[in-house]
């Protein structure tokens, strides 16, 4: 007996038939969410191979034999961006996609990862790609696969997550202007907010965000400098930061 009380029996892999189940395939999809010039964007593989040459799809790949999903996702992360170290980028597993027909090529599960970009290199397509690019999101625009379905679920994820969670900070360079940050939430929220009531609520959230001493930056016009912040260390918003359509009023 193991010291949980478990039996450590030793298996035969030898007699275990692993053809008596029909094999599947595991990919990596990512939603790679930007905020470039002053628009929510996505970027977008024009793909170069059938099924759906010519399409535009998410990013993304299979899952290799030596590979978990979440290794594959930094890797086709790395590849799409043309960024060397992804490691400090906002990458979580959205959810699991395992239609039987979503492939038309064979059976194919997909695990979809949404990762979050501050400042968005120019992409790199991939082997089998086409070209690269990023686009405006727009909840409508056809993709290949089920592409579309998950870009949304990723959406929407991050719309929610903004109301409880300090996310929005991972659309900011490290250090930022709380006007910065509102353009996070209005972007991805799609609706403008009330500046003194959102700066009011974020400077009261404790470990939302933190001063940068000493630093400012100009903003454009003849007022003084924007004061900078930088992301505190808090994970959760405490009260939340409701979207305007959830509480009735302006955030």
């Amino acid at each position: 007996m193991t010291a949980k009380g478990v039996v450590n029996m030793a298996f035969d892999k030898a007699s275990y038939d692993k053809y008596a189940y029909e094999p599947f395939a595991v990919t990596v999809d990512l939603a790679v969410l930007t905020i470039r010039d002053g628009a929510l964007q996505v970027l977008l593989v024009e793909r170069g191979q059938e099924p759906y040459a010519g399409h535009w799809a998410l990013p993304g790949g299979f899952v290799e034999p030596d590979e978990s999903a979440e290794t594959a996702a930094g890797r086709e992360l790395a590849e799409e961006t043309g960024l060397s170290d992804v490691t400090g980028l906002h990458l979580e597993q959205l959810r699991t996609y395992s239609e039987p027909d979503r492939d038309p090529r064979m059976r194919v599960v997909s695990v979809a990862f949404t990762a979050l970009l501050p400042d968005a290199p120019e992409p790199h397509a991939g082997s089998d790609a086409a070209r690269a690019s990023w686009l405006p999101y727009h909840a409508d625009r056809p993709l290949a696969f089920d592409h579309d379905r998950i870009l949304a679920d990723a959406h929407e994820r991050v719309g929610a997550k903004l109301e409880y969670s300090c996310l929005a900070t991972a659309f900011c360079p490290p250090e930022f202007t709380l006007g910065e940050l509102q353009q996070v939430y209005e972007t991805v929220w799609g609706t403008p907010l009330d500046r003194p009531n959102f700066r009011r609520k974020v400077l009261a959230t404790p470990g939302f965000v933190e001063p940068v001493p000493g630093g400012a930056r100009l903003t454009g016009g003849r007022g003084k400098p924007a004061a900078l912040y930088r992301a505190g260390q808090a994970t959760a918003l405490h009260p939340p930061l409701l979207r305007p359509s959830r509480e009735g009023r302006p955030a």
